[in-house]
């Protein structure tokens, strides 16, 4: 659990996306609503990161795990007795939105990046890969999924909203290209643009993940690929490891601006955010 002060009006439940650093990639996101007025309870899901667990298994996990979480806020002691909110990326986006099949007493969602079912992102990963061959292959993905996961595997976010009277925020980005609109955004706004319960944020031109401005980002990473060309041995051999990772580390440390690579949150963004949850905590 998270925490910049005593007077938190609730508690965030952070949901990460698919891979890399786990919740440890938003630390920025969950340092923002720490200092707006909520507790932030986030974790890493299984296999992911410091979670126990050799992998993911299939996208359901997430919902799972959420679910779990949730529960052990709620139940442990642990916390304080106040209104729980949620906030997901991409996996996460799917199951903040699914979860609310099994936890009604949410009080607000904020999804960003989402896909409506565990299927809809198979496709749209498989259609990339196989074309239409992806549509031969969806019913025995289904059937996996269900003998591994039981009811979870079938849960879709539109069923989830369905059990809930959640207020909920969907923000995704037209170019999308890692989950596009047409498998989540577009399914809800079809379905509930004229429910005043949700809100829509459509974006356009940034991508998969927007919540930060990456100029500073993208011009170290761009530095950071000229001095690899720079290293006068192969820096992918086992045989180099131990000292690329120290030439790295050192690189890091000499070159990098930590004030502008973590304070590069949309921070007009995230006040609808906290806004969002103020309007609906109540």
């Amino acid at each position: 659990m998270y925490s910049s002060g005593e007077n938190q009006r609730g508690i965030v439940v952070m949901a990460h996306g698919f891979g890399g650093g786990g919740h440890n990639s938003y630390m920025d996101c969950v340092n923002y609503f720490a200092c707006h007025g909520y507790y932030v309870f986030s974790y890493d899901a299984t296999g992911n990161d410091e979670s126990e667990g050799e992998g993911v298994g299939g996208l359901p996990q997430g919902v799972i795990d959420l679910d779990y979480a949730i529960t052990f806020v709620e139940e442990s002691g642990k916390f304080p007795s106040l209104p729980i909110v949620l906030f997901g990326h991409s996996w996460g986006g799917y199951s903040v939105c699914s979860v609310l099949t099994y936890h009604p007493e949410v009080k607000a969602v904020i999804a960003c990046s989402g896909f409506n079912s565990s299927p809809n992102l198979f496709e749209a990963e498989g259609k990339k890969q196989v074309g239409n061959g992806i549509y031969l292959m969806l019913p025995f993905v289904k059937l996996h999924e269900r003998i591994q996961y039981g009811g979870y595997a079938s849960n879709t976010a539109l069923d989830g909203f369905s059990k809930s009277n959640a207020a909920v925020m969907i923000v995704h980005s037209f170019d999308d290209e890692v989950v596009p609109a047409e498998y989540g955004y577009e399914i809800y706004y079809e379905k509930y643009k004229d429910d005043s319960r949700f809100s829509f944020i459509p974006l356009e031109n940034k991508g998969h993940n927007y919540f930060n401005d990456n100029t500073y980002r993208n011009e170290f990473n761009a530095k950071f690929d000229e001095w690899l060309k720079t290293l006068d041995y192969d820096y992918n051999t086992e045989e180099n490891r131990e000292r690329f990772s120290e030439d790295k580390a050192n690189y890091i440390y000499q070159n990098l601006d930590r004030e502008k690579w973590c304070n590069s949150l949309d921070l007009e963004l995230f006040e609808d955010f906290v806004g969002f949850y103020d309007e609906h905590i109540h």
